[in-house]
């Protein structure tokens, strides 16, 4: 069944991560407060995020201007997702200067992050929603701290929790990836987000 696809992120890199599927969709930005609850575990708040944003965007959808009735509207999915990384119990943030990524790096060297992405898919003219939470972790080789000073300097992953980028130079940092699907790392699991489409009667193949 065909399926009008908004993806509720402003991010690049789900956005190509989504394209690699070949289906048509849309983006909006959801605006909600992501700050965690009190005792909230790491995988508790992905997944709450993942449909609050998902619910968010499908609220904007909804005050769009429409012509014709429910019945007669397409099957409509905005897809949702929240990642964080999480080393020895703690949450780790994004940096956002460079001292803060150098720290946050050498803190990882020798340790293991596990990254926890919450992705969830609501029919917007149903309000039913499936999700899920995906983990994949990255063990770190020992680093030197002129490694992680190169590292920050090349490629700045400033905006990026756990403070590198998978998909770049970032893979020189690792000594072992561990995880169903690397797509994970970078923030939009496909091969569940595949499982989740299909529950709503949406088949990629």
């Amino acid at each position: 069944m065909k399926a009008k696809l908004t993806l509720g992120s402003s991010s690049v890199y789900r956005q190509q991560l989504l394209a690699k599927l070949n289906l048509e969709f849309d983006c909006l930005s959801p605006d909600i407060d992501e700050s965690p609850l009190t005792g909230e575990s790491p995988t508790a708040l992905v997944e709450r995020l993942a449909i609050e944003k998902a619910k968010a965007v499908a609220k904007m959808c909804l005050e769009k201007p429409s012509n014709g009735t429910s019945a007669e509207k397409p099957k409509h999915l905005v897809i949702g997702s929240d990642q964080v990384a999480v080393i020895n119990g703690e949450i780790i943030g994004k940096p956002l200067t460079h001292e803060n990524a150098v720290k946050q790096l050498l803190s990882a060297s020798g340790k293991a992050i596990t990254f926890y992405t919450g992705l969830a898919v609501l029919d917007v003219n149903k309000n039913t929603v499936h999700s899920c939470i995906e983990p994949f972790t990255v063990h770190f080789r020992q680093l030197t701290k002129a490694q992680v000073e190169n590292y920050v300097s090349a490629e700045q992953p400033l905006y990026c929790a756990g403070s590198f980028k998978s998909e770049g130079l970032g893979i020189a940092l690792f000594d072992k990836l561990e995880g169903d699907d690397p797509n994970t790392l970078i923030g939009l699991p496909l091969i569940k987000l595949i499982d989740l489409l299909s529950q709503h009667d949406v088949h990629v193949l």
